[in-house]
């Protein structure tokens, strides 16, 4: 398993979309709590960003897990007040975003401080809730400063780079930005929350294209937080208020959605096992419901393709395997320049 999955730089000229069958489910409540991302580490471990039920009560931190959902142990705890997203850079360190700090903090993989900057305000370089954090390819932090509704680069010491972006709802605005990611063209997407859309900008800010409106159908958005790109240049978005992830193509047509279809961790099957009361109202429940995905904030994947879902609300890790194979012009018919009619 690789650090992260590597962002086209070219996309392929079409591709079969064969399948995206669900996989896996890892952790359980008490053990990764409220989710909030995840990122493949080294060793085949895995890092689970874990939010408290309220800010500074010391309940946040980052659990080490693994394929055999092993609860293997807690990094960053009392450092974390109200963490939103993580990442982890070639040398391997977490960067954390935390909006109850206004910071972002650097974790070593073995858990000991890397250090953290950032400083509550409006000005140039300053942060009021930042969200999503995303490396550009001279691994420079993008940082998403939702309160004031822009998009601020530095370096990964803190130094501030640059920054775009203003308070709106028209092309390159923002209204209380979330999730962000880059590329392998060097664009920008960022999920744009409270305007229930994505926009697609150039390195420098410069709007390029946008998609999604407010809604629940498909292609619609319900307050979406996090997004990220697969190797095939694939987008997905976490619409948190309706409780899924959506795909969409490159060029912002909507493909697919998944709404969660978890089985029992391992984890959560032996606890279950071993507690009498809690398998008479697991026989009891309605299982379909508890299959679905409950304000999912984020979604990963690796080098295999293998998409990761914290599903916060449950208190769980979805995996799903995407089944997908690029064509070449010679394999696929061209657009069709005129609608065709069908008759039966």
């Amino acid at each position: 398993m690789t650090t992260s999955v590597a962002k086209p730089s070219s996309l392929p000229h079409a591709l079969l979309r064969a399948g995206f069958p669900f996989l896996a489910t890892l952790g359980m409540r008490r053990v990764t709590t409220y989710p909030m991302d995840i990122v493949m580490g080294d060793d085949d471990k895995l890092f689970v960003l874990c939010r408290a039920d309220s800010p500074g009560l010391g309940g946040s931190n980052i659990r080490r897990t693994n394929w055999d959902d092993e609860d293997l142990d807690i990094i960053g705890g009392g450092r974390l007040l109200w963490p939103v997203q993580m990442i982890r850079d070639a040398a391997g360190t977490l960067y954390v975003s935390d909006e109850g700090s206004h910071q972002i903090i650097k974790v070593n993989q073995d858990g000991t401080d890397a250090g953290e900057w950032g400083e509550e305000g409006s000005g140039e370089g300053h942060l009021n809730r930042p969200s999503g954090i995303a490396f550009d390819a001279d691994e420079n932090l993008l940082v998403v400063d939702t309160l004031n509704h822009r998009i601020q680069k530095f370096n990964k010491d803190g130094m501030y780079i640059s920054g775009f972006g203003t308070k709106g709802s028209g092309p390159g605005e923002f209204d209380m930005p979330w999730g962000i990611t880059v590329t392998g063209e060097g664009d920008i997407l960022v999920v744009d929350w409270h305007n229930d859309r994505v926009q697609k900008l150039a390195a420098d800010g410069e709007f390029i294209m946008e998609f999604g409106s407010s809604g629940s159908g498909d292609g619609e958005f319900k307050r979406p937080a996090g997004i990220e790109i697969d190797h095939h240049g694939d987008i997905y978005v976490a619409d948190r208020g309706n409780n899924r992830v959506q795909q969409f193509a490159p060029d912002g047509r909507y493909v697919d959605k998944f709404i969660g279809d978890a089985t029992l961790s391992k984890s959560g099957e032996t606890y279950v096992r071993a507690n009498p009361a809690v398998l008479r109202n697991r026989e009891m429940a309605n299982t379909e419901q508890q299959k679905r995905f409950r304000g999912p904030a984020a979604l990963r994947f690796d080098d295999q393709g293998r998409m990761y879902v914290p599903d916060f609300g449950s208190h769980r890790i979805q995996v799903y395997k995407k089944q997908a194979y690029p064509l070449t012009p010679k394999e696929i018919a061209p657009v069709p320049n005129h609608p065709t009619l069908y008759t039966v």
